[in-house]
């Protein structure tokens, strides 16, 4: 039988554009799932519909525990302003120019602390994931999300830094190249989504080969050997994370850096790419671990959960 501690259970939800799962964790020290589940989003119906879908899987949550939490922890696709609390940068665009926190703690009756996705990612992983578990000792994590998109949380100390304007660790559209990339939403061309992220990759080796492939089959053609393209797109990524990557590394010299998202499981990036960060870096001596991530789809709700963790999480410098 599960027991439920008012006093420790961390509850957490991630917010994303398919689905919504929440999910009740015994404690900080003990981070036993205790429960978790899962609802639509229904972005299709609307900012109020989505806010009804949250709403309804706390009261599930709160029926499960027997308690509802004085407050939740949501991970969120986009970011919140800070002066404003209106959501921006969301790819479920009904969630931009909304004030998400604040109709929630209405709607739920509860302290809302949000964070955008990546940052939670990166929480999540320093917390509980490969960082705990194999370098404890560390200080500032960045959090990298390469898959269908290209996004970055930091970590300092244990807390996430969000930064003045909600946008620290955000480097998924610092301009990379404007030869090499498309137009992006963020309204650059180049940014390092436009040049790294999943779909792009594949729509360079469709360009170049005039047959469209799935990433997947792309890695696979490459390690075969006999599709130069195919191998050509992989050694482009290298090249280009490495160039991308050097400019975080110059300026904030992580302790670990985390690589998650469906990109992050190609091997070159753990070599090649590597080796190329050291090419771009002040002094080109690179030896800090760039890793994959341990807890997978997990990380998002988890890390969620762990921004209540602390009574008031506050930032923390780097310096």
């Amino acid at each position: 039988m599960t027991h439920f501690n008012q006093q420790h259970n961390l509850w957490g939800i991630d917010l994303g554009g398919t689905k919504i799962e929440g999910v009740i964790l015994k404690s900080a020290q003990e981070p036993e799932v205790l429960l978790r589940y899962r609802v639509p989003t229904g972005v299709a119906h609307g900012y109020a519909h989505i806010l009804g879908q949250v709403a309804q899987l706390v009261q599930h949550l709160e029926a499960a525990a027997g308690y509802r939490a004085e407050q939740i922890g949501i991970g969120t696709p986009g970011t919140t302003i800070p002066k404003s609390g209106l959501m921006k940068n969301c790819n479920a665009t009904v969630l931009n120019g909304q004030p998400v926190r604040a109709d929630l703690e209405q709607l739920l009756g509860m302290r809302v602390v949000m964070a955008n996705d990546a940052n939670c990612f990166a929480l999540a992983e320093t917390r509980l994931g490969v960082v705990r578990q194999h370098f404890p000792d560390a200080k500032v994590v960045f959090g990298i999300i390469l898959g269908t998109g290209v996004g970055g949380g930091l970590v300092v100390n244990g807390q996430i830094l969000e930064g003045y304007h909600g946008i620290a660790g955000e480097w998924g559209h610092n301009y990379l190249s404007a030869a090499e990339g498309d137009a992006c939403f963020c309204g650059k061309t180049g940014c390092n989504e436009s040049i790294l992220a999943g779909p792009a990759l594949e729509q360079y080796y469709a360009h170049r080969s005039e047959q469209p492939r799935s990433l997947p089959e792309i890695v696979e053609r490459a390690a075969h050997g006999h599709d130069t393209v195919a191998t050509q797109t992989l050694e482009r990524l290298t090249s280009f994370f490495g160039l991308a990557l050097s400019s975080v590394v110059n300026l904030l010299d992580p302790d670990v850096i985390v690589i998650g998202g469906g990109v992050g499981n190609i091997d070159c990036l753990y070599e090649a790419g590597v080796a190329s960060v050291q090419q771009h870096i002040f002094d080109h001596q690179f030896e800090a671990p760039v890793v994959k991530p341990l807890l997978g789809d997990s990380a998002g709700v988890f890390g969620a959960a762990y921004l209540v963790a602390e009574p008031v999480p506050t930032a923390v410098s780097a310096a």
